[in-house]
């Protein structure tokens, strides 16, 4: 996505896809996320997805809501699959978080997880707007034409 894929170590966990249909999104962040042991070991073999969380800024902190990370079978201490998982930000990214989402009305939608080049787990969140339908339907409209271009353009050529 944003980062070079020749770099062996980093790695897509998990992609809100729908993330960019349902919502304009103005800004992304990249962010730590506190995970324990057997969440780690199940992320590694690609067993997550953040399609229906989000994140929210909750006295002070900020938190991830509703993933899904599918429990590890062979760790002796396991996890909630669904528990509420605490995310690494600084104080000023923090409150400007807590200032969009609380004075503008923005949303903070996960978009990307992945293991970076050092091989530690980062969440990518955008900082977003809902779209109305008819938004939806326009940026619809505007995919379907640039694949009609690009289809005529390989007619021609």
């Amino acid at each position: 996505m944003a980062k070079t894929t020749s770099d062996p170590n980093y790695k897509v966990i998990a992609e809100n896809r729908r993330a960019r249909y349902d919502y304009a999104i103005e800004d992304d962040l990249e962010v730590g996320i506190i995970l324990t042991g057997s969440e780690v070991k199940s992320l590694r073999t690609g067993q997550s997805n953040i399609a229906e969380s989000y994140a929210t800024v909750d006295e002070g902190e900020l938190w991830l809501v509703n993933s899904y990370i599918a429990p590890y079978e062979q760790a002796m201490f396991g996890h909630e699959d669904r528990r509420r998982r605490k995310l690494l930000a600084s104080r000023r990214e923090l409150s400007r978080l807590w200032n969009e989402t609380q004075r503008k009305g923005m949303t903070l939608v996960p978009l990307v997880m992945y293991f970076n080049h050092r091989g530690i787990v980062k969440l990518k969140i955008g900082i977003a707007k809902g779209k109305k339908n008819h938004d939806k339907r326009a940026t619809e409209a505007k995919r379907d034409w640039g694949r009609q271009k690009q289809r005529l353009l390989r007619q021609n050529h």
